[in-house]
Formats: structure tokens, C-alpha cells, sequence
């Protein structure tokens, strides 16, 4: 494996539309890898660039898909990302790319964290970083969902698309008293 020549699949991303179009993130994500790559000698296939487009799990990225069918076709064998919450900070997400990467003899190496899953140490510690971001994510959500909770019970209206909401409707009785309630659902 350490003989083998690794050639580059450059993955950057950035979340949303405001960070792609401010656009400082993707070029410095870009020049700290092209930096690693030159500096651990990495031959650069591609740049592959997501703009505006969350990791989350079920998204579809367009740049990462092209990226892994460049793998399969045997054209790079090394996805570099400046750090693993550019990839997925999901641990399901993650399971599938290595498993990907395993059946496709190919390699992930990230600039800013000592992750590569060439062996088992870097493996582990990709899973141990994943599993606390994907904690991380799901502890934003809740903390989120209780505070429009308890904003929308005290009749206070947040700023957003309500056509992007669903709602569950319950029928609360509460001493013989029913009132209609809303709880958004995310």
C-alpha cells in the first residue's frame, strides 16, 4: 500500500448557499489540500466542488457521486478532504464510504486531522470524530426543535417558509378542556 501511488480526488463543500456565495471557504479548503497533496507527494487527479450543499444524509451531491465513480473507474484512489465533516458527519454515511473505499482498493486522507483509512488506528479515529459530530448534529436539532417549541406556545412566530414546515396536529384535553395543538416537525 505505501508504495502504491496515490492519485488525488480533491473534495471540497460548503453547507449552504451564503458560504457558496461569499465564497472565501472553497478556495482556501482548495489550497490546503493542493498544499498536502504536494507535500506528501499525491499526484492530483480532480477537483471536485460542492456549493451550497449539506452532507446530510439522503442529500444528493452531485460533485461527490462524479468523485466516486471516478473510483470506480480506477481514475483516482485517494479522496483528500481538508476535514471528515466536508465528507459526511453521519456514522451510517461513513460505514458506506469505507466500505466503498475497501472494495475499491482506494484510500481517504484528511488535511486537517490525522485520518487516513489505510490502517486500523486511522479508521478508528475517523468513526470516533464522526460519531461526535453526527452527536453534535443531532444535539443542535433538539435544542433547536425545543426552542421553536416553546417560542410557537408563547405565541411568538419565527422567520420562516411555512410551506417548508410539516406539522404534527394533536387534540389535547386537559381538565375536560380540548385545545388544538401544533408541533413542527423536522
Amino acid at each position: 500500500m505505501d508504495n502504491e501511488k496515490k492519485v488525488a480526488g480533491l473534495y471540497i463543500r460548503v453547507s449552504t448557499e451564503d458560504q457558496a456565495r461569499e465564497g472565501f471557504s472553497l478556495p482556501e479548503q482548495e489550497k490546503r489540500l493542493r498544499a498536502m497533496c504536494e507535500y506528501k507527494g499525491y499526484e492530483i487527479y480532480k477537483l471536485y466542488k460542492d456549493a451550497g450543499i449539506s452532507a446530510k444524509t439522503g442529500n444528493y451531491r452531485p460533485a461527490f457521486e462524479e468523485l466516486l465513480q471516478d473510483i470506480r473507474e480506477k481514475k483516482c484512489n485517494t479522496i483528500v478532504v481538508l476535514k471528515l465533516d466536508r465528507l459526511t458527519r453521519s456514522v451510517f454515511d461513513l460505514e458506506g464510504i469505507m466500505r466503498f473505499l475497501e472494495e475499491n482498493n482506494a484510500y481517504l486522507d484528511c488535511a486537517n486531522e490525522e485520518i487516513n483509512t489505510t490502517n486500523s488506528s486511522g479508521k478508528l479515529v475517523a468513526r470516533m470524530l464522526t460519531s461526535v459530530s453526527q452527536n453534535e448534529i443531532e444535539r443542535t436539532s433538539e435544542r433547536t426543535k425545543f426552542g421553536l417549541v416553546g417560542a410557537i406556545k408563547e405565541g411568538h412566530v419565527p422567520c420562516i417558509k411555512w410551506h417548508q414546515l410539516f406539522f404534527t396536529i394533536f387534540t389535547v384535553v386537559f381538565r375536560g378542556n380540548s385545545k388544538l395543538v401544533l408541533f413542527p416537525r423536522f
